[in-house]
């Protein structure tokens, strides 16, 4: 027991009863687990089969299964190590004779929603990302257990999506399939009709074990407690300052309340982080103190002071992406790996003009959360489209795409050819003066923006032909902020400045969707290990990183614009923590005053870092304007 600290061995040889085990970043959480398992077998004499250890992803099962077997050195120990989904299906399987083939995976569930959509003859522009809040709206519904009729929607309107949410229902009956959301409400069921099932698994696993608990949900919780009765041998580990899906049900109050359910709960708390300098350690705790609904801890760091946290401000996002990429060459210079070092941002929208700078200098990266091609946005496709008909293109399925964007009132029926023709569109709607009038609109419009740089034509369309009058339209249909989408717009522009000529700025388009293709393909064969990691502070939690940069540290992007509530910026300050917690050595933090015509404020997270305390080191880096 001489490699543990006080708190890791507390932990470790915690036997019978419940316990919360408080687990800050890089304090060695996954080993006090594996060895409490080892522990509870080779010490406390607990037959392996009846230990349970749960934790949220099959990779850290896997993870975890792996190293409890080399450590125990004793062959393949029976302890069971799984996800939730898999407890729950083989509980269904086991009881009601479910296959595998009668759950919906998510990308059926996706199609029976896009089915639904085209039923409901719903004209959504960005219909990708509006299934997939559908998906997890449906899901929080679900797992919550909330009542639809006091449910109200954040994608569409709440009448839209109580017809959506019931159709969902009847599809998945008519098919018989179940979703993961209805593993967690049969499985609950079943223990409240069947005592003597609940009872047989509860013998079955009297020690569990549950990982990342600050990411459980309700109904997941309330399972886990009928399960642990009558011993309690519930151990938990988690991180409340790490609770960071809010979207999927996780809150950090079932962690906070846990001792009040279980009043006998010994608390340990893993407060030695063992990842990060001393100067990260006491940036992120300024930074995380400030949230209210937490526990009252103070993370210390084990290892020796290293380098001062570097905050860098820009006058604009391209003079930040060039000095990241000059700080790059620096520590390469200094021998350190690609796979050592991180490009953390809020969104994965945001990192579209860094990508192109990446790719430009030949340097490989991989991206956590897929490749954004902003111009296959839906937005940047609408402007390439008015530019395409400015030029002749008289494709149908180009034209449905805009005709109506903004309300021109004309309907798919009147276009009968794979071509239009705008001359007898609006002489076969003389009769109907509201839409001809519409049309000769639109014709005098593309004449104007024909020879246009690319840049005036992109305002010409948002302003004169009224595309940003739709946007405002299609936001209040969808319950966006208008600004959500003209951020897009404004992004898209952006990209047209350096152009003169529109056929210049299509090649580029043509060129750059090229290039991140063949990067797609490249990185396809590679390990992951070979490249720089671009991620979002989401998909960054649990990894760690020498050398991190946390771009774009503005207020309305972290916090990001759409927080507004206490609870809300309260998760984007754990969010903004575990990103800057990733880094082991180096904690570049960069902020520029301006993105694509906008200015922005320092985050407040950065200014909270630097109020208290010795402060980080903070350089105000000016460029050149750029011509």
């Amino acid at each position: 027991m001489t490699q543990y600290n006080d708190a890791q061995k507390e932990a470790i040889t915690h036997i019978s009863g419940p316990m919360i085990v408080i687990a800050g970043p890089g304090s060695g959480k996954t080993m006090v687990i594996t060895h409490r398992t080892r522990y509870l077998v080779g010490e406390a004499g607990v037959a392996p089969r009846n230990i349970l250890v749960i934790t949220f992803t099959k990779a850290a099962a896997h993870e975890m299964k792996e190293r409890f077997q080399k450590l125990a050195g004793s062959g393949n120990l029976p302890v069971t190590f799984c996800t939730f989904h898999s407890l729950f299906f083989q509980i269904l399987k086991q009881h009601y004779h479910y296959t595998a083939q009668d759950i919906l995976l998510e990308p059926q569930k996706r199609m029976m929603l896009r089915d639904i959509l085209e039923r409901m003859e719903l004209d959504i522009d960005d219909e990708g990302d509006f299934i997939t809040s559908l998906a997890a709206e449906i899901s929080m519904v679900k797992s919550e257990e909330i009542s639809l009729e006091h449910y109200y929607s954040t994608s569409c309107s709440t009448e839209v999506f109580r017809k959506i949410y019931q159709a969902y229902l009847r599809k998945q009956e008519n098919n018989h399939r179940i979703d993961f959301d209805d593993m967690m409400t049969y499985t609950k069921e079943l223990f409240q009709m069947r005592p003597d099932i609940l009872h047989m698994w509860q013998e079955r696993f009297p020690f569990l074990l549950i990982d990342e608990f600050q990411d459980i949900n309700k109904i997941q919780y309330e399972i886990i407690r009928m399960m642990a009765e009558p011993n309690r041998n519930l151990f938990i580990v988690g991180d409340d300052d790490q609770s960071i899906y809010g979207f999927r049900g996780a809150r950090p109050g079932i962690m906070l309340e846990f001792e009040k359910q279980y009043p006998e709960a010994k608390r340990v708390i893993l407060d030695y982080n063992y990842r990060s300098t001393p100067n990260i350690v006491e940036a992120a705790q300024r930074v995380i103190r400030n949230n209210r609904e937490r526990f009252s801890k103070h993370g210390k760091a084990f290892r020796e002071p290293g380098a001062d946290v570097a905050v860098e401000r820009f006058d604009t996002q391209a003079q930040q992406n060039v000095r990241i990429l000059a700080l790059i060459e620096e520590y390469r210079k200094k021998g350190y790996q690609w796979n050592e070092i991180a490009i953390i941002c809020r969104t994965n929208m945001q990192p579209g003009m860094l990508v192109e700078k990446l790719m430009e200098y030949n340097i490989p990266f991989v991206m956590k959360d897929g490749i954004p091609n902003l111009y296959d946005h839906w937005i940047a496709r609408n402007i390439i489209d008015y530019l395409k008909l400015a030029h002749g293109n008289r494709e149908r399925a180009l034209f449905l795409r805009i005709m109506n964007r903004p309300k021109r009132y004309i309907s798919r029926e009147w276009l009968t050819g794979s071509h239009v023709n705008l001359e007898e569109l609006k002489q076969n709607t003389a009769d109907k003066p509201w839409v001809s009038e519409r049309i000769q609109k639109l014709q005098l419009d593309l004449g104007r923006i024909r020879n246009v740089p690319p840049y005036g034509a992109v305002s010409y369309i948002r302003h004169v032909v009224g595309y940003e009058d739709y946007l405002e339209e299609y936001a209040q249909f969808r319950n966006m902020k208008k600004e959500d989408l003209l951020d897009v717009l404004d992004q898209v522009q952006e990209t047209t400045r350096p152009f003169t000529r529109q056929e210049d700025w299509f090649a580029h388009i043509e060129q750059y969707t090229a290039e991140l293709e063949d990067q797609a393909r490249q990185r396809a064969r590679l390990q992951e290990t070979d490249g720089i990691t671009v991620t979002t502070m989401h998909s960054s939690k649990g990894l760690e990183y020498p050398i991190v940069f946390l771009v774009d540290a503005c207020d309305g992007i972290t916090p990001y614009k759409k927080a507004v509530k206490d609870s809300e910026l309260e998760e984007e300050r754990r969010m903004f923590y575990v990103a800057m917690t990733r880094a082991k050595d180096y904690l570049h933090i960069c902020y520029p005053r301006e993105i694509f015509q906008k200015t922005y404020a320092i985050s407040r997270f950065v200014q909270e870092m630097q109020e208290a305390g010795d402060h980080p080191q903070k350089k105000d880096v000016s460029f050149e304007k750029e011509n």
